[in-house]
């Protein structure tokens, strides 16, 4: 009996594990709540969730999970939007977001969109949300940092601003032109950088904390009072998602985790894994080779690839090496650099012939014509 939550730049999987135990998953995107169903989990919480170029998490998967017995709520971000759309279906809305969207107070999906940096970065914030900025400026206000009249006009640039690049940073520098002082400004920056208001992570914490109590009560199957009805949009997502399922490159190796399976799922939902999976064939050539040629790295030549793998990734201390095996699961050290003195040995052995691959390597994926019209500044 699990959970999901599904969070990225609102709220970091650490932090959330501190109010609820859960499987955290990275921001939801189509399909997404469909595949976490399917494990018939109690809940699956919504926090964030993809947009704009990827498809968002849609409808009709939050209410077939329902109509399967999950309870889902949302908060904050995507979660908010998608619990205002739906709460009358039986969605669990949670927090002051949620509650705006669901009263009428905002109606623009740009009130929560924020640009986050990659999952590599742990979805760093890039940029402020709406919904924060205009918490930030009213409590500025009530400081007596900022007269009404401003704190408004503030609110009114903000919002005319494109979502990724709102930021209370700037608002400072806009605060200039609408006659603050540098003095003024600069308490104004102070209390930008100290007490940053922040309603989409508090909601998401009072999700997390509603759904560890749901989920502590151990409740029966969700029940709804519509009936699911099949779509062609339905069927789209469905099809693609057990189309996913299939994909025998997928399959998880023996002894495999759940955080290894949800990592080639992400791999598979931003369209990098056939790269990824050629990397982890020539990975697996490389170890076929030492086996076939008896190379055994012992002693000396082990050290000598361990150090060499620290020094390629900056790992020049025990502290920061021992804080990369914890980060990227390695919990078999010495199976696992074994497999990087042996891909060394191959990357030795097999230099020159892979130099003499390389052009029709970068010919099948499409790359050469991009770096020749690069290199020769042709942008057709």
């Amino acid at each position: 009996m699990r959970a999901f939550v599904f969070t990225g730049p609102t709220l970091s999987p650490e932090e959330g594990r501190e109010h609820a135990g859960a499987v955290f998953l990275p921001p939801a995107a189509q399909g997404d709540v469909l595949r976490a169903a399917l494990s018939e989990p109690i809940a699956i919480g919504i926090i964030d969730g993809y947009f704009e170029r990827v498809p968002a998490v849609a409808h009709k998967e939050i209410l077939w999970a329902m109509s399967r017995g999950v309870h889902v709520l949302g908060s904050a971000s995507m979660g908010a939007l998608r619990a205002a759309e739906l709460c009358a279906f039986g969605m669990v809305g949670v927090g002051s977001v949620f509650e705006a969207f669901r009263d009428g107070e905002l109606e623009d999906d740009d009130e929560v969109a924020v640009a986050h940096a990659t999952a590599e970065e742990g979805y760093r914030r890039l940029s402020d949300a709406m919904v924060t900025i205009r918490a930030t400026l009213r409590s500025a206000e009530q400081r007596g940092l900022l007269s009404e009249g401003i704190r408004s006009a503030l609110e009114s640039r903000a919002k005319a601003t494109f979502y990724a690049d709102r930021s209370l940073s700037a608002l400072v520098r806009d605060a200039a032109e609408l006659g603050l002082s540098p003095a003024e400004q600069a308490a104004l920056r102070d209390f930008f950088r100290d007490h940053r208001d922040d309603p989409k992570r508090r909601d998401a914490i009072a999700m997390l904390k509603a759904m560890q109590g749901l989920v502590a009560e151990r409740p029966g199957p969700k029940e709804v009072r519509y009936f699911f009805e099949h779509t062609d949009a339905w069927d789209f997502i469905r099809e693609g998602v057990e189309r996913d399922r299939r994909e025998p490159v997928s399959a998880p190796s023996e002894g495999a985790t759940d955080t290894d399976a949800l990592a080639v799922d992400e791999l598979r939902r931003t369209g990098d894994l056939p790269s990824a999976m050629r990397g982890a064939l020539l990975r697996a050539l490389a170890l076929a080779l030492a086996e076939q040629g008896r190379h055994e790295p012992r002693g000396a030549s082990l050290h000598a690839a361990i150090e060499t793998f620290r020094r390629a990734r900056g790992l020049s201390d025990p502290e920061s090496f021992d804080r990369w095996l914890k980060d990227n699961a390695v919990h078999d050290p010495q199976r696992f650099f074994r497999d990087e003195a042996c891909l060394q040995w191959a990357e030795a052995v097999l230099g020159g012939a892979a130099g003499r691959c390389l052009i029709d390597h970068l010919k099948s994926t499409g790359e050469y014509a991009l770096l020749v019209a690069r290199a020769t500044g042709d942008r057709r």
